[in-house]
C-alpha cells in the first residue's frame, strides 16, 4: 500500500514544528510576547498591522495555526491511506489534541500576561508534539523495511543509550523553557564559571536553576559524544551512522550557543539559534532511538525479497503456468 503522502506530511510537520519552535523563540528574546495583549485576536482584529513586535507575536500566531491545520491534513492521510502501524492512527488523533491543548495554553499565557509555569508548560508541549511527529514520521517512511535497524549485536546498547539521551534531552529542554520564562539566563552572568566560581551558592531559586541547566547541558554532551561514537563504529547502518554524527555536532553546537547567548546577554540570534539547535538536537535522538526497533540489514534484505516474490506472484494471471513449475511437457 502506498504510504507516501503521510509520511511526506509528517515530515513537514517536523520541519515546521522545528521552525516554529525558533520563531517563539524569536519572539520572547525580542520581548514581543505582549505585543499583542489579547487572545486569539491582536487588539481586537484578525488582521493587525504587522509591525514592530507585533510582527513577531502574530506570525508566531499565524504559523502555529497552520500546523493544526497541516497535521488535520496528516491525520486524514493516515486514515485514508492506511498506516503500516495500527497504532500511528490514535498517536496522529492524540497529537491533534496535544496541538490543540497547546495553543490553549498559548492563549492563557497571554490572558494571565506570561505566567512562568504556563509559559513554561506552553514550551514544554511544543517540544512534547515534536518528539512525537518525529516518531510518525520515522515509522511511516517508505524505507522503514529496508534494513536501516542497528547489527542485532548493538541494537540493546544503541536503544538504551539513546533512550537515555532523549529523555535527558527532553529534560534539558523543559529547564530551558524554565530558564527562558523565569529571566534566569543571566543568573550567572559570567561563562564557563558562575558567579565566578565553578559550583556557585545556590540559595537563590534563579542561579539554581540556571546553574542545573548547565549541568544537564554537560551530562547530555557526554552522552551523546559517547552515543554518537557507538552509532558510527558498531550500528552497522548508514543511516544511525549519519545520525550518530549530526546528533555529536548539534549537541557540540548547542553547548557552545549556550555560553554565547550568557557572553552577549541574551542576544537575539544566540538565544534563537540555541533553542532551534536544542530542538533539532531533541528530533535527531528521538529518531536514534525509534529506529533501534527497525528491521536489521539481514532482516530487510529477507523481507524485501519475500515481498518481491509476493508481488511476482501476484502479478501471474489465475490459471498461468509459472516458469520452472512442474507441468506436462
Amino acid at each position: 500500500m502506498n504510504r507516501t503522502q503521510h509520511y511526506r506530511a509528517f515530515a513537514i510537520t517536523v520541519v515546521w514544528t522545528l521552525g516554529l519552535l525558533w520563531l517563539g523563540s524569536v519572539v520572547h528574546a525580542t520581548e514581543s510576547s505582549l505585543a499583542c495583549p489579547d487572545w486569539p485576536t491582536c487588539y481586537g482584529s484578525w488582521v493587525p498591522e504587522m509591525t514592530g513586535g507585533v510582527f513577531w507575536e502574530h506570525l508566531h500566531r499565524l504559523v502555529a495555526g497552520g500546523l493544526i491545520l497541516f497535521f488535520l491534513g496528516a491525520t486524514y492521510l493516515v486514515w485514508k491511506e492506511g498506516p503500516r502501524f495500527p497504532w500511528v492512527l490514535t498517536a496522529s488523533v492524540l497529537g491533534v489534541l496535544l496541538l490543540l491543548v497547546q495553543a490553549v495554553f498559548g492563549g492563557l499565557t497571554v490572558i494571565f500576561r506570561l505566567p512562568d509555569a504556563l509559559s513554561t508548560t506552553h514550551l514544554g508541549l511544543a517540544f512534547l508534539f515534536l518528539g512525537l511527529a518525529t516518531a510518525l514520521a520515522l515509522v511511516s517512511a517508505p524505507w522503514w523495511d529496508r534494513g536501516v535497524g542497528p547489527a542485532p549485536g548493538a541494537r540493546r546498547l544503541l536503544r538504551q543509550g539513546a533512550l537515555v539521551a532523549t529523555a535527558l534531552a527532553f529534560l534539558q529542554s523543559v529547564l530551558g523553557a524554565g530558564v527562558r520564562h523565569t529571566d534566569a539566563g543571566v543568573a550567572c552572568p559570567d561563562v564557563p564559571l558562575c558567579l565566578g566560581q565553578w559550583i556557585p551558592p545556590l540559595q537563590n531559586p534563579l542561579v539554581l536553576l540556571h546553574f542545573t541547566h548547565r549541568v544537564v547541558g554537560v551530562a547530555l554532551l557526554v552522552l551523546v559524544l559517547w552515543l554518537g561514537h557507538q552509532a558510527f563504529w558498531k550500528s552497522g547502518t548508514s543511516l544511525l551512522r549519519r545520525l550518530g554524527v549530526a546528533a555529536a555536532v548539534v549537541v557540540v553546537a548547542q553547548v557552545l550557543l549556550g555560553f554565547f547567548s550568557v557572553y552577549f546577554r541574551l542576544a537575539v540570534t544566540p538565544v534563537s539559534l540555541h533553542t532551534l539547535l536544542g530542538a533539532l538536537l531533541l528530533t535527531l535522538l528521538v529518531a536514534m532511538t525509534g529506529l533501534t526497533w527497525a528491521p536489521a540489514p539481514a532482516e530487510g534484505r529477507s523481507r524485501g525479497a519475500e515481498e518481491a516474490g509476493s508481488a511476482s506472484r501476484e502479478s501471474v494471471a489465475p490459471g498461468a503456468r509459472v516458469p520452472g513449475q512442474g507441468g506436462s511437457g
